[in-house]
């Protein structure tokens, strides 16, 4: 069996992230009542915790919020991959909920200017995020089989994880927070 890289656990999180954003966007157009519940759970839980003030401190608040759920993803892989699956599951089903919902009101490009200029950056940050805990994952089960070194491979996603992961979020708040609403007006 060949050892996973951090590609190929890429590819898998994102078919899996994306898996779910469809389910997510299906399931808001067959049943509006459960995306409207999405919706509002997301309004509150987050929109509502991020939004608001200044730019600077919008800014702020998104990082310090996609920076834990970046946390999250990759710590997740000490459930074996449970909680990263989930994690990142449950982020696309609200995603492509809320897509559907917002498409009923909206043109499709008023999405894609509230969704891609951050989500070009805050997208791959998850994935990465995600395929590090998958790979953390799979170190502990190498370990546990004796032929690996989980906090050695630990210590590199780890590394990487600020490398690559916290850049990419701190991009995409400051993208969101500053450069995205001015779009969404010139789409509006």
């Amino acid at each position: 069996m060949s050892e996973p890289t951090l590609k190929s656990s890429a590819v898998i999180t994102f078919l899996l992230f994306f898996s779910a954003l469809l389910i997510g966007w299906i399931g808001a157009a067959h049943h509006p009542d459960i995306g409207n519940q999405l919706m509002q759970l997301f309004e509150k839980e987050v929109a509502g915790q991020v939004m608001g003030g200044s730019p600077l401190e919008t800014g702020s608040k998104i990082f310090i919020n996609n920076f834990e759920a970046s946390l999250l993803l990759f710590l997740g892989g000490a459930s074996f991959g449970i909680l990263t699956i989930f994690i990142m599951s449950l982020n696309g089903i609200v995603i492509g909920a809320i897509m559907e919902l917002v498409m009923r009101e909206h043109s499709p490009a008023f999405v894609a200017a509230a969704i891609l200029p951050h989500g070009i950056f805050e997208i791959p940050g998850f994935i990465l995020a995600g395929a590090m805990g998958m790979l953390f994952s799979q170190a502990l089960v190498s370990e546990y089989y004796g032929s690996g070194d989980a906090a050695g491979e630990s210590a590199r996603l780890a590394w990487l994880f600020v490398l690559f992961v916290v850049p990419l979020i701190a991009v995409a708040a400051i993208v969101e927070a500053f450069i995205t609403p001015h779009i969404i007006q010139m789409v509006v």
